[in-house]
């Protein structure tokens, strides 16, 4: 209880009420995560089906042109691309959001970005087409679930909570720093011991985990404190590209609760690099 009210008292700024409305508040449907083999076939190629945004609530049109390990989509028309770019502000990126797709009388979680590239054949003043990913959907390069994806679809099937509470130390830290790069305060509340709000978060383009310093988890299994040594580098709007090289520290207060980030030791010691 003693370190509890130490970070209290050093920056009560970020502890907040839990956010008394869920990104998923409002939807009466059942959301399923459905794994990418089943999706593949029940949102076959030239497919159309709605992308409903979790967080904004807006909705728009798209079909399924291509992709084998991850669905390939366009929206229908000019319209549909006019809601999707609303729903990243004006302005296309590839920051991941939480989705449900919603076919015939399936509501199925998945995950996009908002980047036009590649090839499009629809005209609808996309310059390409945008990728749409579902649980155990890979990118082009690699076997494995993109990260950042793969909690945006837990985002929007309401399971984020429970992946944190069963998450290693190292699992957390990765999904932590993803939860900055996607600049989601829902994320990053997951796997901190302290609540975020969005005008809470450093105005960061980008960040990357190069290194990790990690131990057997077995050795970890009577600790209630640790700290991860990390290296990171981080696009900062205001700073330009900064390098912090320090630890993450993680508590639980009992060895039955789920490890969590003191995010204000960490805020803190970036603020120095």
């Amino acid at each position: 209880m003693k370190f509890f009210i130490t970070f209290l008292l050093i920056f009560p700024i970020l502890v907040n009420d839990v956010q008394a409305n869920d990104d998923r508040a409002g939807i009466g449907y059942e959301i399923e995560m459905i794994p990418w083999e089943q999706v593949n076939k029940l949102v076959p190629k030239f497919s159309k089906f709605t992308v409903l945004d979790v967080e904004t609530g807006k909705k728009f049109k798209v079909q399924r042109r291509a992709g084998s390990h991850h669905a390939d989509v366009q929206p229908l028309n000019s319209r549909e691309t006019k809601i999707m770019k609303d729903i990243y502000n004006g302005k296309w990126s590839w920051k991941r959001r939480a989705i449900i797709v919603i076919h015939n009388d399936k509501w199925i979680a998945a995950s996009m970005h908002g980047m036009p590239h590649g090839a499009g054949a629809l005209e609808n003043n996309f310059p390409g087409h945008f990728c749409i990913h579902f649980y155990g959907s890979t990118t082009h390069r690699t076997n494995f679930m993109d990260l950042s994806h793969k909690l945006m679809i837990l985002k929007a099937a309401g399971k984020l909570d429970e992946y944190a509470g069963n998450a290693d130390p190292y699992e957390i830290v990765s999904a932590y720093i993803a939860g900055y790069k996607q600049q989601d305060p829902k994320i990053i509340s997951a796997f901190s011991l302290q609540n975020f709000k969005r005008k809470y978060l450093p105005k960061i383009e980008n960040i990357n985990l190069n290194r990790m310093a990690i131990l057997p988890v077995e050795d970890l299994a009577h600790e209630l404190t640790i700290e991860v040594p990390v290296e990171i580098d981080i696009h900062n709007q205001e700073k330009g590209i900064t390098f912090f090289k320090g630890s993450i520290h993680l508590v639980r207060f009992s060895h039955a609760d789920p490890w969590k980030i003191d995010s204000v030791r960490f805020l803190q010691e970036m603020k120095k690099t």
